[in-house]
């Protein structure tokens, strides 16, 4: 509403005005300009409180009303003011007693919510709840438009019990973590599904396509099912790179303590050697020292080479960022807690908030570029020409 008198003009009654005007003279006693403003701001505040509150039930891993043998509880509220297009206004923040609760929705430092808070009401005069319209900003963020060229991106999944119709099940949260053009890490989009399969990616890759995506020079995963056609039928140009800490684990998983360190220090040879014409020997002398001793270990490196063997003609400072993954398990490692938080989660939808809470709070810190960025981009644009912004 304005604030001083302008000169009139015709405004588009919608339906959703009409629900906010009804819900206000309902709700408020409303007798001028001003006591309108009061009544927005009165509902924005609560609104935001309640999605709050969601939040803390996320982070602490149990409603208001369940119990918990959590040590962290609700301890709470602080009053913070904040800005709005309807003026300035005081908003009460849920408080935990270990002070480890951020909330998104209106993040700790910030004082201006103008970005949102027409979002929000416009929601509510749609007759949303304020779980709907938490659930709708997750929806935004996963449909948000991406950038046309990610120079790499990672694809790895962590497994949560899952509650569906009196049944837990296994599922699996994939993240998709890219490094765009200037060298920032970005997660793409988080996606739960327990049907990996080439459709399943296909859909998938097709997603970021509709979101504005258009080339990736490497996709580096771990050998999920079906990924590898689909990434031929989506992006046919973009190269499918094996991950190498998933590569060695798989090799190590049934390798004694006693072994286990020696092993891993040969597998360095194959894939730290300077070229692939060296790897390939390394891989011959490393097959031949530990076949007898376990059989099979060695299989999973010559069935995959062709995904593993891209890695070659990169100098070291480009393999770093290709088969280092500090930012995806970083991410992970926060994605983790939340099974010791809450062991099981009531539905799929449940755990998606809780991964788009946690990956902001992981992500808050992600204000630098990849370390030796100039260099790794200027090698890319010479192996991949034409297909990298200039």
């Amino acid at each position: 509403m304005a604030r001083q008198k302008k000169p009139v003009h015709r405004v588009e009654m919608t339906e959703g005005k009409r629900n906010i005007i009804r819900q206000l003279l309902e709700e408020y006693d409303i007798e001028t300009a001003e006591d309108i403003q009061d009544a927005l701001k009165d509902l924005l505040g609560g609104t935001i409180k309640e999605m709050m509150e969601a939040e803390m039930d996320e982070h602490l891993g149990y409603e208001k009303s369940e119990r918990s043998d959590n040590d962290d509880y609700r301890n709470g509220y602080k009053r913070k003011q904040v800005n709005s297009r309807y003026g300035s206004m005081a908003i009460e923040v849920p408080q935990d007693r270990k002070s480890t609760f951020e909330p998104q929705v209106v993040k700790k430092r910030q004082k201006d919510i103008s970005d949102i808070d027409q979002k929000i009401i416009s929601m509510y005069a749609k007759g949303m709840t304020t779980r709907q319209i938490s659930e709708t900003m997750i929806e935004d963020w996963q449909n948000r438009p991406l950038d046309e060229v990610y120079p790499i991106l990672y694809i790895d999944a962590i497994h949560y019990s899952v509650r569906d119709n009196g049944v837990i099940r296994k599922l699996a949260a994939y993240v998709i973590l890219g490094i765009n053009s200037e060298g920032r890490k970005e997660v793409l989009t988080i996606t739960i599904g327990d049907n990996e399969s080439a459709k399943y990616w296909l859909s998938v890759l097709n997603e970021l396509k509709n979101r504005g995506v258009k080339d990736i020079l490497i996709i580096c995963a771990d050998g999920l099912t079906g990924i590898k056609e689909a990434i031929s039928a989506a992006f046919p140009k973009t190269e499918y790179q094996r991950c190498m800490v998933h590569q060695v684990r798989n090799t190590l998983k049934y390798v004694p303590d006693k072994d286990r360190k020696a092993f891993a220090a040969d597998l360095k040879t194959i894939y730290q050697a300077a070229d692939e014409q060296k790897a390939l020997a390394a891989l011959e002398r490393v097959t031949e020292k530990w076949t007898p001793k376990y059989p099979n270990s060695m299989k999973r490196w010559k069935d995959n080479w062709d995904a593993i063997s891209p890695i070659f003609k990169f100098s070291a400072a480009v393999r770093k960022v290709i088969y280092t993954t500090n930012a995806i398990e970083s991410l992970n490692s926060t994605y983790r807690k939340l099974n010791r938080q809450r062991s099981v989660f009531p539905s799929d939808t449940a755990l998606l908030k809780a991964l788009y809470l946690a990956t902001f709070e992981a992500t808050k810190k992600w204000t630098t570029t990849i370390r030796d960025w100039a260099h790794v981009y200027g090698e890319l644009s010479i192996m991949y020409e034409g297909r990298l912004p200039e």
